[in-house]
């Protein structure tokens, strides 16, 4: 049966109860105060006097018109009950045409149901944030497929390029040839690492640890100190000890990442990186913050999406594959923290990792 016809059903039903009980109390009160037989006495004491049933006569009377108040409301409350629950079901009935088109793969339909919050309400406009949610995450991961393609087309193409070339010039210089195409095929290798990383991360496939945050931002920063050196970047450390659990390795490579962005992504000359940590009620915290050129707000909300770049890098002996921030927010989710970026008004990044705090 449909739920319609059960909810049609319980209100017959309840409706039939509720009438026999009725029925029945008037009936006792009347069993109360009628009594069982009376005496009809003639004035003139004639041959009308006599004993007459009362109950029984009553009885007789009473007895087909609450079974005719019985039918009633058994036929009310089919009908009744069949329109009733109808309407309380319509907006069951949105929600069911809007999942199956969800369904066929149309996420851009919201079922935007009226009238006041209640239990159905609060059901479609949680089933309206999903269909969100679900819009942008599909549109991210197409995006994703097309530039993670592009990408991996590029240094292949290249590679095709240059070994026609070697093909059909026997003469060229097979130095320079191999030296390009070794260059080639290690931002291959490099941007397929970080596709797999970035799988591995979105997956949650790891073990929890205690891990100490300041304990990986010390090793984050000084191995990576001699690139800062090397491009005069100065980087400033500092803060309190962070325990939160997760895993270490995805630990140290989200704050690689990051530090290693703020590095490139920094002035020509004199530029800085603050990498700090610190502790909330419930929380630990990382902050990376750089110097650099100057972002827009909406330019940095996209900054965590496959191949994003804020800006042209410095340094192009460290060109990236265009994963980092895309790593460090799937990582940061897999440890369910919160990623925040945010323009320093004088130029360059500030950018928060917000992680649960551990006793």
């Amino acid at each position: 049966m449909s739920v319609r016809l059960k909810l049609t059903l319980s209100y017959a039903g309840f409706l039939m109860v509720a009438g026999a009980l009725l029925l029945t109390a008037v009936w006792v009160f009347l069993l109360r105060y009628v009594p069982e037989r009376a005496t009809l006495i003639n004035p003139d004491d004639g041959p009308g006097n006599g004993v007459f049933p009362v109950r029984s006569s009553l009885l007789d009377v009473f007895a087909p018109r609450a079974a005719a108040v019985l039918a009633f409301l058994l036929v009310f409350g089919l009908v009744g009950g069949w329109i009733l629950a109808g309407r309380m079901l319509a907006p069951l009935t949105r929600i069911t045409d809007a999942t199956r088109l969800a369904t066929g793969g149309s996420l851009s339909h919201r079922i935007r149901l009226p009238g006041r919050k209640d239990e159905f309400r609060e059901l479609a406009d949680a089933f309206d944030t999903m269909l969100v949610r679900l819009e942008a995450h599909v549109g991210e991961q197409r995006r994703f497929a097309a530039n993670a393609s592009h990408e991996l087309r590029t240094p292949l193409a290249i590679s095709k390029a240059l070994l026609d070339v070697a093909r059909t010039d026997p003469s060229r210089v097979t130095g320079e040839l191999v030296e390009r195409l070794h260059t080639v095929n290690t931002r291959a290798i490099e941007l397929t690492e970080a596709l797999l990383l970035l799988s591995r991360a979105g997956q949650r496939s790891f073990t929890h640890e205690p891990v100490d945050l300041s304990l990986v931002a010390e090793e984050a920063t000084e191995t990576l100190l001699p690139l800062a050196e090397k491009h005069g970047v100065t980087v400033e450390t500092g803060g309190d000890i962070t325990p939160t659990t997760g895993s270490p390795a995805l630990l140290l490579q989200l704050t690689m990442n990051l530090v290693h962005n703020a590095i490139v992504h920094n002035l020509p000359d004199e530029g800085t990186v603050w990498v700090h940590t610190g502790v909330r009620d419930r929380t630990v915290v990382l902050t990376v913050e750089n110097t650099g050129e100057k972002l827009t707000p909406q330019r940095v909300s996209t900054l965590t999406e496959p191949f994003q770049r804020g800006t042209e890098r410095i340094h192009t002996d460290h060109a990236g594959v265009g994963l980092g921030l895309a790593i460090v927010k799937t990582i940061t989710h897999a440890h369910d923290g919160t990623l925040t970026l945010t323009p320093r008004s004088d130029g360059g990044m500030r950018i928060t990792v917000e992680l649960p705090r551990t006793q």
